[in-house]
């Protein structure tokens, strides 16, 4: 792969790959994905293909006090790609989106094993582990986002 495009996509773009990394065996809808707030991305290759997905949306941190926090949730990265770029991307332009939005805090239920990357790109966990069935082990992030 050498180059990864974001862009915002129809949440119908974000299938495949969910069902594939996230949702295996459950229905890749969750909920939330049709409201006219949401901002789904994805990455895909030169050749046109699905990487990488992410969505944004208005949803108040149970975590951290906050005056517009935006939650990302069903982010997944093809397993074939992963370590060059293509999550970090989606979230750098997620964040560029929804600060232009106003957003002051991004927060997520990150997977155990995701952590490491989202403190790489600057969340704080928040909370102890806590069981989210039938997905597993999930920490509370958040990420301070300047006011614009």
């Amino acid at each position: 792969m050498s180059t990864v495009r974001i862009e915002r996509v129809p949440v119908e773009d974000t299938y495949e790959l969910r069902a594939r990394v996230l949702r295996q065996g459950r229905p890749v809808q969750i909920t939330g994905d049709d409201a006219p707030s949401a901002i789904h991305l994805a990455a895909r290759t030169d050749d046109g293909r699905v990487v990488g997905v992410v969505r944004f949306h208005p949803q108040v941190c149970q975590w951290r006090e906050s005056e517009y926090a935006w939650q990302l949730r069903g982010m997944a990265t093809d397993p074939d790609v992963r370590g060059v770029g293509a999550g970090r991307a989606l979230v750098a332009e997620g964040l560029v989106q929804i600060s232009r939005a106003g957003a002051d805090l991004v927060w997520c239920d990150a997977r155990a094993a995701a952590v490491g990357f989202y403190e790489r790109i600057g969340f704080s966990t928040v909370t102890e582990p806590y069981d989210m069935p039938p997905v597993g082990l999930h920490l509370g992030m958040v990420l301070d986002l300047p006011i614009r």
